[in-house]
């Protein structure tokens, strides 16, 4: 499946400290520590309704990681998923008396003109589930002969769940008591009453076809991939065992992450699926989380429609730590609206203060685990300084304009 376009993205002078990131599972701020290659998956929509805000902010989280690493040298290899082949699509589809397919597709094309108009570097690898069926029927196949799966018996749906227990280190990626574990895996797509499982929280890897259903051969029974395993075989076959970084919004720490790695590592008989588990925090609106299921989502789509620049969108989301459950208002937008034009005026001067200082502190604030309010607040400071007519550097506008452009994906300079 193709991806979006790519940008052309400056080039700064020097580089900055090494990425330091929060790991989800080692519950600190850890040196990233790529080679040449930096490798980083993270998971993509479910193509069953338009981009909300908290999918751009995941995005443009790891966005800002991919640019990061970059500045910093290496070359980023970005693989992303499309879970085009799953219940809440074909409910969605039912529901609007369409079909499936062309709802996903019109959804993944939405999405790919949204993350353009974002500014966000596209993925190498965009791999849609339903490219990936082969490669998870060859996964499936492989745990259980290794013991690490089995079927349940049930000769209508012999569906084939993998054992929680099968590496010896589930859990160590949520950190999570069992207590919390089965409520998750309860709340979040997993079938814990499903009659034959051997443990309520095993995970589905197969679902046997059911009437109504898309479903594809395999040696052990027609029928489609289970939610978790599509990431593993796809961040596994193109980034390989123990890649650097896999990411996605908090909601998927467990049990999405936490039965990708799994699998994984069963299949790889490593210990660590991935180097760096790193997670966004929710938006929300109004008091509450932003969810399609509770109907309260700001699109993307909608923001730009009306008139809004991509680039106050950015600097709205990156007007909070990445990590931090936030809420979205009118007044954060204007505020960032108000950014936003007051940096492109600062650009726009003759001269201003010397860039130097400025793109060490944001190289610095950002290598930081993405601390993106001291980002922000340093460029606010440069761009207050060069609009009261202090500075004297004819090349520090346009130096900030390519910072800003580089490091944060906000073009200043007009179009």
């Amino acid at each position: 499946m193709h991806s979006w376009p790519s940008l052309s993205v400056p080039e700064l002078p020097g580089a900055g400290p090494a990425l330091r990131l929060y790991d989800t599972a080692d519950q600190q701020v850890k040196p990233v520590a790529p080679g040449p290659v930096a490798t980083m998956y993270v998971c993509g929509i479910t193509p069953y309704d338009a981009t909300h805000l908290g999918h751009a902010a995941t995005y443009v989280a790891f966005d800002l990681m991919n640019r990061v690493l970059r500045d910093q040298g290496h070359e980023v290899h970005y693989v992303q998923n499309i879970t085009d082949v799953d219940d809440p699509l074909f409910e969605r589809a039912a529901r609007d008396g369409v079909d499936w397919r062309e709802l996903g597709d019109g959804q993944i094309d939405l999405f790919r003109a949204d993350m353009t108009a974002l500014r966000v570097l596209p993925p190498r690898d965009y791999i849609g589930a339903i490219e990936s069926v082969d490669e998870v029927v060859t996964a499936v196949a492989a745990l259980l002969e290794s013991g690490a799966a089995y079927v349940v018996d049930d000769e209508q749906y012999p569906d084939v769940y993998f054992r929680a227990d099968a590496t010896g280190v589930f859990g160590y990626e949520s950190n999570y008591d069992r207590a919390t574990m089965e409520r998750l895996f309860a709340e979040r797509g997993g079938d814990p009453e499903r009659p034959g499982k051997r443990d309520p929280i095993d995970a589905l890897l197969w679902r046997a076809a059911r009437p109504g259903e898309p479903s594809w051969e395999a040696p052990f029974g027609a029928g489609r991939p289970g939610w978790h395993i599509e990431c593993s075989v796809i961040a596994l076959n193109r980034l390989g065992e123990a890649f650097d970084i896999q990411g996605g919004g908090s909601d998927l720490i467990f049990p999405h992450h936490e039965y990708s790695a799994a699998h994984g590592e069963a299949l790889a008989g490593q210990r660590r699926f991935a180097r760096t588990y790193a997670h966004t925090g929710m938006i929300g609106l109004d008091g509450e989380k932003m969810s399609k299921s509770l109907g309260n989502l700001v699109l993307v789509s909608k923001l730009l429609a009306a008139g809004v620049d991509a680039g106050a969108i950015r600097l709205g989301l990156l007007d909070g730590h990445y990590r931090q459950d936030r809420m979205w208002t009118d007044a954060q937008l204007e505020r960032a609206q108000e950014r936003l034009a007051r940096w492109r005026r600062a650009v726009a001067a003759p001269t201003g203060p010397a860039a130097d200082g400025i793109i060490d502190r944001v190289r610095t604030h950002l290598a930081n685990d993405l601390d993106t309010p001291k980002a922000l607040a340093a460029i606010d400071g440069w761009a207050s300084e060069a609009l009261t007519g202090l500075g004297s550097s004819s090349e520090a506008p346009g130096q900030i304009a390519d910072l800003v452009d580089a490091l944060l994906g906000v073009e200043l300079r007009p179009a």
